[in-house]
């Protein structure tokens, strides 16, 4: 938001600086970078590694859940026969199950998140670096992502979509 405010800022100046500074050509282009993200192709390839990962975490999770469903199942058959020393001792294993599998869901959790990090930023980095070089090249005051909320409004007329000029830029269809 601040950045917006401070971009709204610049333009007013120059509106209201005078003739010298309007003689000055501004060129706004916006961009929805989600769109240019989604259309590369390492972001299907680092969907479907970070799918792979979170499959092998739910897999390994149902199983231990499943372990822990029989063991609570044959621990409430015997119950009735058990000694109160041994129903103290399955109760514990049952409770210690119980905790491992939480342990794994936030280290499932921790894992998935980092994956996520380490497989999208690369990503992240060259769509920015894209639309930097597009900038500049293309003599672009301002480029406006119209994908992360921070623009309200824009006259499509005036602004130009540099998504095409990004795609060519990264040899994007």
């Amino acid at each position: 938001m601040k950045r917006f405010l401070g971009i709204a800022a610049i333009a007013l100046m120059a509106v209201f600086a005078g003739p010298n500074v309007m003689a000055q050509s501004f060129k706004f282009g916006h961009i929805n970078s989600d769109d240019l993200i989604k259309a590369m192709p390492e972001y299907d390839s680092a969907t479907v590694k970070l799918e792979k990962t979170r499959k092998e975490l739910v897999n390994a999770l149902d199983i231990m859940q499943v372990e822990l469903k029989n063991k609570a199942d044959a621990y409430n058959k015997e119950a009735k026969n058990l000694t109160d020393l041994v129903k103290q001792t399955k109760e514990q294993e049952l409770q210690d199950m119980q905790t491992r599998i939480q342990e794994f869901q936030t280290n499932a959790q921790t894992q998935l998140q980092d994956q996520q990090v380490s497989v999208f930023q690369p990503i992240y980095n060259k769509a920015d670096k894209a639309i930097k070089d597009v900038g500049k090249e293309g003599g672009f005051t301002y480029i406006f992502d119209v994908s992360k909320g921070q623009v309200l409004y824009f006259d499509e007329t005036k602004s130009t979509n540099i998504i095409a000029l990004v795609k060519t830029k990264l040899g994007l269809k």
